[in-house]
């Protein structure tokens, strides 16, 4: 899951972004309410974590504006105010949840993973395809019960397909999730990764959940049965992002 992180002090962006990384997250920094904003309103983010004292406009403003934009990226607030009306300001302007600093690391990304959660439709930390399971807790992969060993790069497929069933993503979706548009590669590597996701998942006894819509991307089924998609449904279902 791709995170942006507003924070405006080197040590503490440092120090968070450990963290989410040892949560399985990929993030994305930036230290000013402009940046965060432009980074917003250019790609899709699973979560934005926003500290407050941003030396340009505060993270209560960079909320207020992308929520007026229609910015759809559900928002962590990053706090050392304990008060009650900090709270109450920050849901009423749309914020997903509110955490204080000091906070331990474990509760911070469990919150996190909460907030993505909610935003999918997931109120359970698994993820279900057929026969396939995928825990967002602790980044395993089974089929039958069985693990199966993917990589960093192939679990990260297999966790936006998974999130966005039944939609059809485009090429330029998966490059946006896995590099967050820094240092891409061609776009043909989209093409290997699924080639080798799908064979494990075959070996493993998921069926050919993974199906190919010529022209537009891939889509993630609940079953190995066919699955005919017409140009009429693909235009209303396609994901770019």
């Amino acid at each position: 899951m791709r995170i942006l992180l507003v924070e405006p002090v080197a040590r503490k962006a440092e120090e968070t972004t450990r963290h989410m990384e040892k949560g399985g997250f990929t993030v994305d920094h930036v230290d000013t309410g402009h940046d965060a904003l432009g980074m917003l309103k250019s790609y899709n983010y699973d979560l934005a974590v926003i500290d407050v004292r941003l030396p340009d406009v505060d993270g209560y403003e960079v909320l207020r504006i992308s929520r007026a934009a229609r910015v759809p990226t559900p928002v962590l607030i990053l706090s050392e105010e304990r008060t009650p009306m900090a709270k109450v300001k920050a849901f009423s302007i749309g914020a997903d949840d509110y955490v204080t600093r000091p906070y331990e690391s474990m509760e911070l990304t469990a919150r996190m993973q909460a907030v993505i959660r909610r935003s999918k439709g997931y109120s359970e930390p698994t993820l279900r395809a057929g026969a396939l399971e995928l825990s967002l807790d602790s980044r395993e992969v089974t089929v039958h019960g069985q693990n199966v060993h993917l990589t960093g790069k192939e679990y990260m497929i297999l966790e936006l397909l998974l999130l966005r069933k039944g939609m059809v993503l485009t090429k330029d979706a998966f490059l946006n999730h896995l590099y967050g548009g820094m240092d891409e590669p061609e776009m043909k590597i989209i093409d290997v990764f699924i080639c080798k996701l799908r064979k494990k998942l075959q070996v493993a006894g998921a069926g050919q959940l993974i199906a190919t819509v010529w022209g537009q991307g891939y889509v993630l089924r609940d079953d190995g049965s066919p699955l005919a998609i017409t140009p009429e449904r693909t235009k209303a279902q396609v994901a770019v992002f």
